[in-house]
């Protein structure tokens, strides 16, 4: 009888501590999940803002050529791009709002949402056959395009400018081969014309000098919408100014009438 008493006030202390170690155990799994995400997460090199950069540049300054000579032989730098899944389950809700497509998770900044992907749905990567469109960036000038957005000057260097003139007419020898055609050939030249002329530093040639997909900016789009909303406002204007321009002349004319002297008879 005397142990148990002595044993008893232990009994109390467990169950005290029995949440407690519950809590820790739920805290080391989940961290642990998160670490072992996000190591996994780190295998992939390759970067997704400078693949995004890539895939818009293709999608705005090469696609609407390819689009126009519809060669079903060739095929662009951008096909089997590794981020396109997560970019295309990609929802802009608002200008603060970017919602996850897999799980709808919101997020107020895209590249939140980007940190998302690559924690949670890093399964969902098929990086089998893929590429890393950020390898292309040195070719397809991401740095101006990033630097022209961040209002950045770019010092260039005659050897990388070098080396990347000769991996743009590699791509373009690659992705679409004279052999292959008077279309293929047609892009192939495009291609030199569009992208790689522009790699020197003389500053002559500026990448892009074909142009590309034609955007309707911002401001060109409040200027339609406020046109049409004042359009009506106008021709009402117009209306009521014919109307009491009408109703004046109307008036007028009685005044003369009624001022007329009646002749002596």
């Amino acid at each position: 009888m005397g142990r148990l008493k002595e044993s008893s006030p232990v009994i109390p202390l467990l169950l005290l501590l029995f949440p407690l170690l519950l809590l820790h155990h739920s805290l080391t799994k989940v961290l642990g999940e998160s670490e072992s995400t996000r190591g996994n997460a780190q295998e992939i090199h390759c970067s997704r803002e400078r693949s995004r950069a890539a895939w818009q540049i293709i999608q705005d300054y090469l696609t609407p050529f390819v689009t126009i000579l519809y060669p079903k032989q060739v095929q662009a730098p951008s096909d089997n791009d590794l981020y396109r899944d997560q970019e295309q389950h990609k929802v802009h809700v608002d200008i603060y709002e970017w919602k996850c497509g897999y799980c709808r998770k919101s997020f107020n900044e895209e590249r939140f949402l980007d940190q998302h992907f690559a924690t949670r749905h890093y399964n969902l990567l098929n990086t089998t056959g893929t590429k890393c469109l950020a390898d292309l960036c040195g070719a397809l000038h991401c740095d101006f395009v990033l630097m022209s957005s961040k209002k950045g000057k770019i010092k260039c260097n005659p050897a990388a400018a070098a080396k990347n003139r000769h991996l743009c007419e590699s791509l373009a020898n690659t992705c679409f081969p004279v052999s292959q055609g008077p279309a293929a050939s047609r892009l192939h030249e495009q291609f030199l014309r569009q992208f790689c002329d522009a790699h020197t530093c003389t500053g002559k040639n500026k990448p892009f000098p074909r142009g590309g997909k034609k955007k309707s900016g911002v401001f060109y789009l409040a200027v339609s919408i406020l046109t049409l909303m004042l359009l009506p406002l106008f021709y009402l204007l117009v209306f009521l100014h014919q109307r009491e321009k009408r109703t004046g002349t109307q008036v007028l004319r009685r005044i003369v009438k009624t001022g007329k002297k009646t002749k002596p008879s």
